[in-house]
C-alpha cells in the first residue's frame, strides 16, 4: 500500500471536508469508510430527517388547506413512500461525496479502520486486512445514539433515531424520551402524521441549551398541536408487552410516578462518540468500536470524547481528532469547520473555529435556531444588556402566509452594541439565523442591522425589527 500525507478515518461532514481541503493544500490523502460516504449526516441524520420533516410539513398544509381557500377530499399518506423519498435524498448526496473525493484525487478505502501506530492504520475488509501508512492521521469517526440502562433497543417497540429513520410505519402512539433536537424533530413528524405523542424531558424545559423564552414557546406550540409534554420528568423503567410498551416515568418535583402506554418508544437522549474503546465513568457507554485509542494511549475526557489541543492533535503526536468524536456541540457544520481548521494548521496556515458563533438549529415546526448566549447566561455573567423581541404575528409576510407563531429575539450589550445572543422560533428560523451569524463575524451591532434595508414583505424584516427593539426603537410593535 502506498504512503499518504494524511489518512482520515470516517467520511462524515468533518472527514470528507477535511480530506478535500487537505487535497487542495497539496497533500496526498486517503479516507477510510466502513459504510457509505457521508457519515451519519447524509445517511442516518441531517439529510434523510429533513426530507421526512418536509413531508410532514406538506401533509400538515393539506390537512389545513381550508385556511388557504383550498378544499380536497380523500386525503391520505403512504409513509413508506415518505421513507423512500428520504433515502433518495441520502443516495443523491452520498454519490455527490464520492464524486468530490474522486475529483480531488482522494483515495477511498472501504473497511473498518483501527490505529495500530501513530503513522499506521489497519483496515479490516471483507477479504482480510490491509495496512495504510500515513504521516498524519485524522480521526473523524462521529457518534452513535446513547441508550439508557433498562431500555433495550429492539428496532420494533424501542428505537433510537438510527432505527426510526428507516421505519416505514407511523405508530398509533409513541413516547419520545428526550426533548432535545432529535426528540423534538421526531415528535413533530409522528404527531403530524397522526400519532399520539408524549415527549419526556428530564430538564424543566425542551431543547436544553435554548433560551427559556424559546423553550416555552415551543412547548406551547407542541401542546397546541396535541402533544403531551412532560418536563422535569425522567425515565424509570419500561414494561414490554406483545405490541405495546408501558413506560414508567418519575416526576422530579415530587417523585411521583406516571405510566404512559404506547406502541413505540423513541430514545433520543443524546449521542456518544465512536471512540470509547477505553474505559469511561459513564455506565451506559458500551464499546461501539475499537479504533485503537487505548493502544496508542490516546486520552479521553470524562464523557468519553477524544482529548485534543488547540490544533486538534490528540495526546499521541501526529494523530488528530475532529467532529463529534472530539466533543460538543455535536453538529455537522461544526465538524466541517474543525476539519478545515485542522488540516490548514497541519499545513502551517493560521486557522480558527469561532465556537461562540456556531448556530444550533431544530427543524420541527415551528423551527428553532440559536446563536451565542441565552438571556440567562448573559444575566448570570453580569452584562448590562438590552433585549429586542419581535413577534412574527406583527410581520407582514408571516401574516400573509399564515405562519405567525414565534419571534426573533436579539440580546445586545448596552455599552458596546455587541450582539451577545440571538434566538429565533418560527417558520424559516433556521435560515434567518445566518444573517445574525454573519453580523457577529463582522462585529455588527443592532444599529447596523436596523439601518440595512430589508425587503418588504419578508420574514427577515423580523430580524431588523428585533434589532430596532434592542435599541428601544421598535416601530411595528
Amino acid at each position: 500500500m502506498e504512503k499518504f500525507d494524511l489518512t482520515v478515518i470516517g467520511t462524515g461532514p468533518g472527514g470528507y471536508v477535511a480530506a478535500i481541503r487537505a487535497a487542495q493544500l497539496g497533500m496526498k490523502v486517503a479516507v477510510i469508510e466502513r459504510d457509505r460516504p457521508g457519515g451519519v449526516c447524509l445517511n442516518w441524520g441531517c439529510i434523510p430527517s429533513k426530507s421526512i420533516l418536509k413531508c410532514a410539513e406538506v401533509y400538515q398544509y393539506f390537512k389545513h388547506s381550508d385556511q388557504f381557500g383550498i378544499e380536497h377530499t380523500g386525503l391520505k399518506y403512504d409513509f413508506s413512500k415518505v421513507i423512500d423519498k428520504s433515502r433518495g435524498a441520502s443516495d443523491t448526496l452520498t454519490k455527490g461525496v464520492e464524486f468530490l473525493l474522486k475529483k480531488n484525487k482522494i483515495t477511498l478505502i472501504s473497511g473498518t479502520g483501527k490505529l495500530i501506530a501513530k503513522n499506521k492504520v489497519g483496515v479490516t475488509q471483507e477479504k482480510g486486512q490491509i495496512e495504510v501508512e500515513s504521516d498524519k492521521i485524522l480521526i473523524a469517526t462521529g457518534s452513535v445514539p446513547v441508550t439508557l440502562p433498562g431500555l433495550e433497543v429492539d428496532g420494533k417497540l424501542v428505537m433510537t433515531s438510527d432505527e426510526a429513520i428507516f421505519y416505514r410505519e407511523v405508530p398509533p402512539s409513541v413516547v419520545v424520551i428526550g426533548g432535545g433536537y432529535i426528540g423534538a424533530e421526531f415528535a413533530y413528524v409522528y404527531n403530524s402524521f397522526g400519532s399520539k405523542v408524549t415527549i419526556v424531558e428530564m430538564l424543566d424545559h425542551l431543547i436544553p441549551g435554548a433560551d427559556e423564552d424559546v423553550s416555552r414557546e415551543l412547548e406551547k406550540s407542541f401542546k397546541k398541536a396535541g402533544m403531551d409534554v412532560l418536563t422535569a420528568t425522567k425515565f424509570k423503567e419500561v414494561k414490554k408487552k406483545k405490541k405495546t410498551v408501558d413506560v414508567v416515568l418519575e416526576k422530579l418535583s415530587d417523585k411521583s410516578e406516571v405510566t404512559v402506554s404506547a406502541a413505540m418508544v423513541l430514545v433520543a437522549v443524546g449521542r456518544r462518540p465512536i471512540a470509547n474503546d477505553a474505559p469511561t465513568s459513564l455506565s451506559y457507554y458500551k464499546k461501539s468500536a475499537d479504533i485503537g485509542l487505548s493502544d496508542l494511549r490516546i486520552e479521553l475526557d470524562e464523557r468519553g470524547f477524544v482529548k485534543t489541543d488547540d490544533s486538534y492533535m490528540t495526546t499521541c503526536s501526529g494523530v488528530y481528532a475532529i467532529g463529534d468524536v472530539a466533543g460538543p456541540p455535536l453538529l455537522a457544520h461544526k465538524a466541517s469547520e474543525e476539519g478545515v481548521a485542522a488540516v490548514e494548521m497541519m499545513a502551517g496556515l493560521t486557522s480558527k473555529v469561532h465556537y461562540d458563533n456556531i448556530p444550533g438549529c431544530v427543524y420541527c415546526q415551528p423551527e428553532v435556531s440559536m446563536l451565542g448566549m441565552t438571556e440567562k447566561q448573559v444575566k448570570d455573567l453580569g452584562y448590562n444588556y438590552s433585549v429586542g423581541k419581535f413577534p412574527f404575528k406583527a410581520a407582514g409576510k408571516a401574516v400573509g402566509t399564515g405562519e405567525t407563531d414565534g419571534f426573533v429575539k436579539i440580546i445586545a450589550d448596552k455599552a458596546t452594541g455587541e450582539i451577545l445572543g440571538a434566538h429565533i422560533i418560527g417558520h424559516g428560523a433556521t435560515e434567518l439565523i445566518a444573517e445574525i451569524a454573519v453580523g457577529r463575524t463582522l462585529e455588527t451591532t443592532p444599529l447596523e442591522i436596523a439601518i440595512t434595508s430589508h425587503a418588504h414583505p419578508t420574514l427577515s424584516e423580523a430580524v431588523m425589527e428585533a434589532a430596532l427593539a434592542a435599541m428601544g426603537r421598535a416601530r411595528n410593535i
